[in-house]
């Protein structure tokens, strides 16, 4: 599969390009980053590398799909679609710290998913979302996105810093992406 470029009022969704590795390397240095998603802890220089020449192949193979958020030409943030397959994905994201809290990853996120379910993207029927129990601040996205919450996996994920159990939700293409109660989000 050839990368798409995706664009949103504010942002431009672009596959990682070489240039994009100090940008990452700076924003992965992020204590929630390490602490919430699976980047490598420490994060160094060859890591970010790693990760833009991995995207590029699993673009090609077809089995995930990453974009660097861009606003105004910044990186501010990642999201992809990973593990593809049988009409399924799962959706991941991180932000970074300087671009939090001004609604950009909904912002981005609603256009992959958009190009998830649409047959001329991905043409897919579900799109989990999972994240470590206690990031409150993507199961906030995962419920403006109108995921339904399923529920708490035990030890799901592992990192750096050690194995945590994570919360779920889903999506599906006939779902009308309304937000949705979370029981973990009594606010």
């Amino acid at each position: 599969m050839e990368p798409v470029t995706l664009r949103t009022d504010r942002l431009e969704l672009s596959a990682p390009r070489p240039e994009d590795a100090d940008a990452i390397y700076t924003a992965c240095q992020d204590a929630d980053i390490q602490r919430y998603t699976t980047v490598p802890s420490p994060y160094l220089a060859s890591h970010a590398e790693d990760f833009i020449s991995r995207c590029a192949n699993h673009w090609q193979l077809g089995t995930e799909t990453t974009w660097v958020m861009r606003e105004n030409s910044v990186l501010a943030g990642v999201v992809g679609l990973h593990d593809i397959g049988r009409g399924n994905a799962s959706l991941g994201y991180w932000v970074a710290p300087a671009a939090r809290g001004r609604g950009l990853i909904v912002e981005a996120a609603r256009a992959v998913i958009e190009w998830a379910f649409a047959p001329t993207g991905a043409d897919l029927t579900r799109v989990e979302w999972r994240a470590v129990v206690g990031n409150v601040g993507s199961a906030r996205v995962a419920r403006a996105l109108g995921f339904h919450y399923e529920g708490t996996l035990r030890a799901e994920f592992t990192n750096a810093t050690g194995r945590f159990d994570g919360w779920v939700g889903g999506l599906l293409r006939s779902d009308d992406r309304m937000p949705q109660p979370w029981p973990v989000l009594e606010d």
